[in-house]
């Protein structure tokens, strides 16, 4: 795509004259009234506690990302990208507004606000986290009973979608379809299952021919003019695993492109995964950064 990553490491944003909406786990968000600006920071989280160290050029590459999945399933399922293009969002933004692109470049996405569907809509294709501990312990995954003799990683007999509450802080709760409907209501709950499973199988073949396997992922959905949209981010690294095919192989540590290799070494470290989270060292930015950028660069080529 011609992408480069050399912004400054960017923190925590802020920008006078907006009005900051929420500060996420990476990204922060401005109310522009109809609108949302929002800004992918170089904040990495894991095991719901933002780690005290950035990941230098993360933030560029997860909204250029992102920005490649809005654009290229727009004609599956609609979503929230107005534009990523920083001369279009200055022109966007309230004239005493001031942004420097050293900056915020190429951080920035324009988005049509949403009303929120409150749930992580996830689909797993694999045997991964949480999912692959809940069958050790109980044959199933999210109360579903799952062939027995599965091993780490194995492919499952299909995708499975598997949604889980969107917790404002603390932990996500994995919760069942029944759940889900009393939550969102019945036809929403269908269909938000319909779109994430489909935008999944899509994913996943362009994934594959790619080299890569997408063994789970997560999705948001709100409202937009009464009609359901892809929102918040799309298919990234942070939210996703990617693993490499032609070294894949079911009970052994896959070779992944994503978040994994912060945990591993988390879970690995003395860390109680009570806050406060320790510094990474520079070898684990470093390589976090580089399988970020080895995904990107599969995908979007």
């Amino acid at each position: 795509m011609g992408v480069t990553f050399t912004a400054n490491t960017l923190l925590r944003s802020e920008i006078p004259g907006l009005k900051l909406l929420s500060r996420g786990k990476v990204r922060d968000v401005y109310d522009l009234n109809e609108r949302l600006l929002i800004v992918a920071t170089d904040r990495i989280s894991a095991f719901d506690c933002v780690l005290p160290t950035p990941i230098p050029g993360k933030g560029a590459l997860l909204n250029a990302l992102s920005a490649f999945w809005f654009r290229k399933t727009g004609d599956v399922v609609p979503n929230h990208l107005i534009t990523t293009d920083f001369a279009e969002i200055l022109r966007a933004l309230p004239p005493d507004v001031r942004l420097d692109p050293e900056l915020y470049d190429r951080r920035l996405l324009l988005a049509r606000k949403a009303r929120r569907v409150d749930a992580e809509c996830i689909v797993r294709g694999c045997l991964a986290g949480s999912g692959w501990k809940e069958y050790c312990e109980k044959g199933t995954l999210c109360g579903e009973r799952l062939p027995q003799g599965l091993q780490e990683a194995s492919p499952l007999p299909r995708p499975v979608f598997t949604p889980s509450t969107k917790a404002a802080s603390g932990h996500d709760e994995n919760i069942s379809r029944e759940r889900l409907s009393e939550l969102a209501g019945a036809d929403i709950a269908r269909e938000i299952e319909r779109l994430s499973l489909m935008l999944y199988d899509f994913a996943s073949r362009h994934a594959q021919e790619r080299g890569l396997i997408l063994a789970d992922t997560k999705f948001e959905f709100g409202f937009i003019n009464d009609r359901l949209c892809v929102i918040d981010e799309m298919l990234t690294p942070d939210s996703s695993r990617f693993w490499d095919q032609s070294a894949f192989k079911p009970g052994a540590s896959p070779a992944n492109f994503d978040k994994q290799f912060v945990r591993d070494w988390l879970d690995q470290s003395a860390w109680d995964k009570r806050p406060p989270a320790p510094e990474l060292p520079p070898a684990v930015v470093d390589g976090t950064a580089r399988r970020y950028r080895e995904a990107f660069r599969r995908l979007t080529r």
